[in-house]
C-alpha cells in the first residue's frame, strides 16, 4: 500500500512541475525585461502634474498643478484598427503607437482639451520583447511631442487569442478644458461661418479593412510600387498627423467655434457631430489638395464616390468652424505653426441637421 501511494505522490508532482506559465505559453521574464526597458521612454514624457514613472498599480496626476480655474476633464480612447496588419506583415512597429496616440488627443483637441496622460494596452499572444518595445517607443514619441505624459499601460500575453506575430493596441487619453472653453460652442455658430480644413498625412487609421479588401481582389501586395516612388506599404503606413501643439493657443484664444477630427465616416459624418439643428455643411473640393493616394484607392477598389466621402478623410484631418471675419487671421496663425490649411466651405441653413454637401470632387 506504502508503494503505490509513493507511486501516486510522484506522478503527481511530475504533473505540477510541467504545469508552468512558461508551458502554458506565457514569459513573466520577457514582460520583465519590457518594463524595465520603457521605463526611460515613459519618464522623458514626464510634464506638470506626473513624473510618468511606471510600476504602480495606477498612474497618479496631480491636476492642481496645472493652473486651471475650473477644470473639466476629458475622456477619450480608441486603436488603430487594422492598420496593424500592415505594421505586422511589414515588420515595422516603429510609427503605428503615434497612430495610436494621435486617434485619441485628436479626439480630445476638438472638445477643447490639453492633453494631460495616456494609457495604451498591448496585448499579444507570443511577447517579443523588441517588438512591443518599438511600439510603445512610438507611443512615448507622440506624447512627448505632445505634452502628454505616459501614465502607464498593460502588456497583455494570451496564447492562443492572437496568431503568431500579431498584437492588438488600444488607447485610452485624459485631457483637461475649463469650462468656459469646452467646445463645441453650439449657441455661436451660425450660417455664414466658415470652414477651415487642416491637411491630413495621409489615409490616416480609417479604412483599411476596406483597403486590404480591394488590395487582395485586385492580388496586389504590399511590396508592389505605388503611384509615388514608394511601396503601398509604405504610402498605407504614414502615421496619423496630431494636431494638438497648432491648435491648443486658438482655443485658449476663443476663436474657434468648433472642431471635428475627420475619422471613420469621414467627412460626411463627423461633421455634423458639432453643428446645431437646422444648420448644415456645404465644401468644395476643389478648394482642397487631396492627396493622390485616394484616388488611387478609389481606382483600385472601384470605389464610388459617396462610399469615398464616408469612409477616408479625403486630405483633410481636422475641420474647423470659424467666424467669416476672423478666418484669415486663423488661417495665417496655423500655417505659422506649419499646418497647411484651406477655406473649404461654409455653414448653411438646412431642415437636415446632417447635411454635408461636397461638390467638385474628382477622384
Amino acid at each position: 500500500m506504502r508503494m503505490v501511494l509513493l507511486f501516486i505522490f510522484l506522478i503527481s508532482n511530475q504533473v505540477f512541475a510541467q504545469g508552468t506559465y512558461a508551458e502554458a505559453g506565457v514569459n513573466i521574464d520577457a514582460g520583465d525585461q519590457l518594463v524595465e526597458r520603457i521605463k526611460p521612454l515613459a519618464k522623458m514624457t514626464a510634464r506638470l502634474g506626473s513624473d510618468a514613472s511606471l510600476g504602480g498599480f495606477g498612474g497618479l496626476f496631480d491636476l492642481a498643478q496645472c493652473g486651471y480655474k475650473d477644470p473639466i476633464l476629458v475622456g477619450t480612447t480608441d486603436g488603430v484598427g487594422t492598420k496593424l496588419k500592415i505594421a505586422q506583415a511589414l515588420k515595422k512597429h516603429e510609427t503605428i503607437g503615434i497612430d495610436l496616440v494621435a486617434m485619441s488627443l485628436n479626439d480630445l483637441i476638438v472638445q477643447g482639451a490639453e492633453p494631460l496622460f495616456f494609457l495604451d494596452y498591448f496585448a499579444t499572444g507570443s511577447l517579443k520583447v523588441e517588438e512591443a518595445y518599438e511600439v510603445i517607443g512610438g507611443i512615448a514619441k507622440a506624447c512627448q511631442e505632445n505634452g502628454c505624459a505616459l501614465l502607464g499601460g498593460e502588456t497583455a500575453e494570451m496564447p492562443g487569442m492572437y496568431s503568431q506575430g500579431e498584437y492588438d493596441l488600444a488607447g485610452f487619453a485624459v485631457g483637461v478644458v475649463e469650462r468656459s472653453q469646452v467646445l463645441p460652442r453650439l449657441a455661436d455658430i451660425r450660417s455664414g461661418d466658415v470652414v477651415l480644413g487642416l491637411a491630413s498625412s495621409g489615409v490616416h487609421s480609417n479604412g483599411f479593412s476596406l483597403i486590404r479588401h480591394s488590395m487582395a481582389l485586385k492580388g496586389l501586395s504590399l511590396m508592389d510600387p505605388s503611384f509615388s516612388d514608394k511601396t503601398i506599404g509604405e504610402v498605407l503606413l504614414v502615421p496619423t498627423k496630431i494636431y494638438v501643439r497648432s491648435l491648443l493657443p486658438l482655443i485658449k484664444d476663443g476663436c474657434i467655434k468648433a472642431m471635428a477630427h475627420i475619422t471613420g465616416g469621414g467627412l460626411l459624418e463627423n461633421i455634423p457631430r458639432v453643428l446645431p439643428e437646422k444648420l448644415g455643411v456645404k465644401l468644395d473640393a476643389r478648394k482642397w489638395e487631396v492627396p493622390p493616394v485616394f484616388s488611387w484607392i478609389a481606382r483600385m477598389g472601384n470605389i464610388e464616390s459617396k462610399e469615398m466621402m464616408r469612409t477616408f478623410n479625403l486630405g483633410i484631418g481636422m475641420v474647423l468652424i470659424v467666424s467669416e471675419q476672423e478666418a484669415a487671421e486663423i488661417q495665417a496663425k496655423l500655417e505659422q505653426a506649419g499646418e497647411r490649411v484651406w477655406l473649404i466651405g461654409k455653414i448653411i441653413p438646412t431642415a437636415d441637421s446632417s447635411c454635408v454637401i461636397i461638390e467638385g470632387l474628382d477622384i
